[in-house]
């Protein structure tokens, strides 16, 4: 079982976490700090294993806390999740060794990925003896063929391929509707794999306002080129 410390100052993101915790095997929530100091007390006293940790908090913020971890040997991992989104924030959190950011809004199929690719690395890392190469560079160093599990219950990979060919042909903004006639499937059904492309920030869904007739909600994608999706229709 992985030990996790929670250091969160919103008393509703800090719920969300202790939720989707306990959807995951594997990890159990010991305490919930709502700062910085009170996280080195408790880091002083205790043994974790992981630390889910938000940059923004008042007093330390949460890569000063990192510094201070690292700075004071303690021998925990630690996941980011955070709103803090420019390049240097994330540079930073990554050289003091976050084994993974997740930026907020996030969705539970991310956090889930992040929490099952960290526990085959902690099984591997902390569990064997002796780490073959081909464990480094599939769970630790690349990750790969790691998240084809962590698909929604519904949901195909091979229909999901299909879906994402479509939208990558597509010019622009599109609805629902467009996509599900293009593959050939319900609405209600398109809709999920829609969502789920969402919640890895492929894709982003606003109000579109014709000039008559009632607003649409219209999907964007942003980033065709993304290799995210890869590990997930293999």
């Amino acid at each position: 079982m992985i030990n996790v410390l929670v250091v969160e100052d919103d008393p509703m993101v800090a719920q969300l976490h202790e939720h989707y915790l306990s959807q995951i095997k594997g990890f159990q929530l010991c305490d919930i700090a709502g700062n910085g100091d009170t996280a080195l007390k408790l880091l002083r006293q205790n043994k974790y294993d992981l630390i889910i940790l938000d940059v923004f908090m008042p007093t330390m913020d949460g890569l000063q806390l990192l510094a201070k971890i690292r700075e004071n040997g303690y021998d925990v991992d630690v996941i980011i999740v955070s709103a803090a989104n420019d390049k240097d924030k994330i540079k930073l959190a990554l050289r003091l060794g976050a084994v993974d950011y997740i930026i907020k809004p996030f969705e539970f199929e991310r956090f889930n990925l992040a929490l099952n690719n960290y526990l085959k690395r902690y099984q591997i890392v902390e569990e064997q003896g002796i780490i073959k190469q081909a464990d480094l560079d599939t769970t630790i160093m690349r990750q790969e063929n790691q998240v084809a599990v962590t698909l929604p219950k519904g949901l195909d990979k091979n229909t999901l391929g299909t879906v994402w060919d479509c939208i990558c042909s597509i010019d622009g903004m599109f609805t629902t509707e467009e996509v599900a006639g293009m593959v050939g499937i319900s609405r209600v059904s398109i809709r999920k794999y829609l969502e789920f492309l969402k919640s890895l920030h492929l894709l982003k869904l606003d109000l579109h306002r014709g000039s008559v007739g009632r607003p649409v909600y219209k999907y964007l994608c942003l980033d065709k080129q993304s290799d995210v999706l890869k590990a997930y229709i293999q």
